[in-house]
């Protein structure tokens, strides 16, 4: 796909006959590429909904076919913008195609070099920016144990509100670059819902039941955000695989061999001293950046023996047992408490 990708933003006002019950692999037979739909509704602020930004993250999909589903024949409570991303991923159910870059960071804000997903997404960003907007979402799967929670890019009043109208778990995030919702974030209230593992019943229902919400609520509540109802971390350092060493869940021969059970950590205080793996590599085998992308792995990890481990108490998020996502993206992320 990434070599016949059209680079021109694909617009149109009319969804297709049969999207409302297609299955996500096979959505490419009736959207061919990338497209953003513009849907009409009563009020004059804009909802904009991202899904499948990553092919192997479904959940955003059913959860906007249930919706589109409850209003067929009806007029949406107000206008609903959809972008349809990553199809040619979700044709084979993985989080990008080998060769292409990752649909959830080649908004404005990238490091990445200009490409025509690159492109695609300045188009997005000047369309939505000429509309009265209510919200953006961008909704997600984890591949690895997690809670629901919802990512934001500021700590702003209506951002939180915004986060706190699907649930109480709240990250604050500004790495990495170039993700939908930090572009989204410089003009309207912005969100990144992960709703757990793909094909989870609850998942879907908990995403359709906040996207109904976002189209039925007049605006963002204005009083101040109660601390006691929200639990909101701030993410510390992205944690990845050094590129010259290889890991595994099973192989004893490999650089670092991860515990088997490492996703049961997601969304835990971990103390200092916690390890997470057996290492037979010289240097510490994985690197962690904070969010300016400098190298803070020495303030975080250590080689004791032949174990690697965490040597301040933190939170991770996002661990996953899946190997090629952790290779594609990162092995977790490291948060603090924050108190609002």
């Amino acid at each position: 796909m990434g070599n016949t990708l059209i680079d021109t933003l694909q617009q149109f006002t009319d969804l297709p006959a049969g999207l409302l019950d297609i299955r996500a692999e096979n959505l490419h037979r009736l959207i061919p590429q990338p497209a953003l739909f513009h849907l009409p509704g009563e009020r004059s602020d804009t909802l904009f909904v991202s899904v499948l930004l990553h092919g192997n993250e479904p959940t955003g999909f059913l959860a906007l076919q249930r919706l589109l589903q409850k209003y067929h024949r009806q007029t949406l409570p107000r206008p609903l913008s959809i972008f349809f991303g990553n199809i040619e991923a979700a044709r084979l159910n993985l989080r990008r195609l080998d060769g292409q870059p990752d649909f959830n960071r080649v908004w404005p804000g990238t490091a990445l070099p200009d490409s025509p997903e690159r492109r695609i997404a300045e188009q997005i960003v000047a369309t939505m920016r000429q509309r009265k907007m209510f919200a953006s979402v961008d909704i997600h799967n984890n591949t690895g144990l997690n809670p629901h929670y919802a990512c934001l890019n500021k700590l702003d009043n209506d951002f939180l509100q915004l986060g706190a109208l699907f649930g109480r778990l709240l990250v604050h995030f500004t790495h990495p670059k170039g993700t939908q919702s930090a572009a989204f974030a410089e003009f309207c209230p912005a969100a990144t819902l992960e709703c757990g593992r793909p094909g989870q019943e609850h998942g879907t229902e908990h995403a359709f039941e906040f996207l109904d919400s976002c189209l039925h609520l007049a605006e963002l509540p204005s009083h101040a955000i109660a601390k006691q109802d929200v639990d909101i971390y701030h993410t510390v350092a992205q944690v990845t695989i050094a590129d010259d060493a290889t890991f595994s869940f099973s192989e004893e021969t490999v650089d670092l061999l991860l515990n088997a059970d490492l996703d049961r950590m997601n969304f835990t205080d971990i103390p200092a001293g916690t390890v997470l793996g057996k290492t037979n590599h010289g240097a510490i085998p994985v690197i962690a950046k904070n969010e300016s992308g400098d190298d803070v792995t020495g303030r975080f990890f250590s080689n004791d023996g032949q174990q690697l481990v965490i040597t301040r108490p933190a939170m991770p998020s996002m661990l996953t047992l899946d190997e090629r996502v952790i290779r594609q993206d990162c092995l977790c992320y490291l948060m603090e408490r924050v108190e609002i």
